[in-house]
């Protein structure tokens, strides 16, 4: 199974480049994992939010295969301790799943496009953080739910 994480936007900020690029290079230990950056639109700043939403909803939505598995990183979906994420991860991966997809939007969230196509949400938290910090911290999530999973002592309870 493969695991694909998209994203709006580059990853502006030096210190979460760093510390997404450390949590990628310990998850490749434990599964094919990409990074898809969608790019940020161009003469953004003439377009009102509900434009750029739904600009980058198009480019979301045409990444997507029929068969993914795929859920939107959102705060209004379901929250899970961190072995509660690594016990519904190792169940994703026993499916036949070819594609388990996560989506963290842009800074003025998902189009209403995207939402009727995916029906699966995971929140990290009912706390709001910048679309750019939610990638740091669901790599390292992700990383996390592996070594839960292969019984590493990465996690303590």
């Amino acid at each position: 199974m493969k695991i694909l994480l998209i994203v709006v936007g580059r990853t502006v900020q030096k210190w979460l480049q760093d510390g997404i690029g450390e949590y990628v290079s310990r998850l490749e230990h434990f599964a094919q994992f990409e990074i898809q950056v969608i790019p940020d639109l161009k003469n953004n700043r003439s377009m009102d939010f509900q434009t750029q939403k739904t600009l980058e909803g198009q480019s979301i939505v045409r990444l997507l295969q029929p068969s993914d598995n795929v859920f939107l990183l959102d705060d209004k979906g379901r929250e899970m301790s961190s072995p509660e994420m690594a016990s519904w991860l190792e169940k994703c991966m026993l499916q036949s799943t070819k594609r388990l997809v996560f989506i963290i939007g842009g800074p003025y969230g998902f189009s209403s496009e995207v939402y009727e196509r995916v029906p699966g949400r995971i929140s990290l938290s009912r706390m709001t953080f910048s679309h750019q910090m939610v990638r740091l911290i669901f790599v390292e999530q992700l990383y996390r739910a592996f070594t839960i999973i292969k019984g590493l002592p990465y996690h303590h309870e």
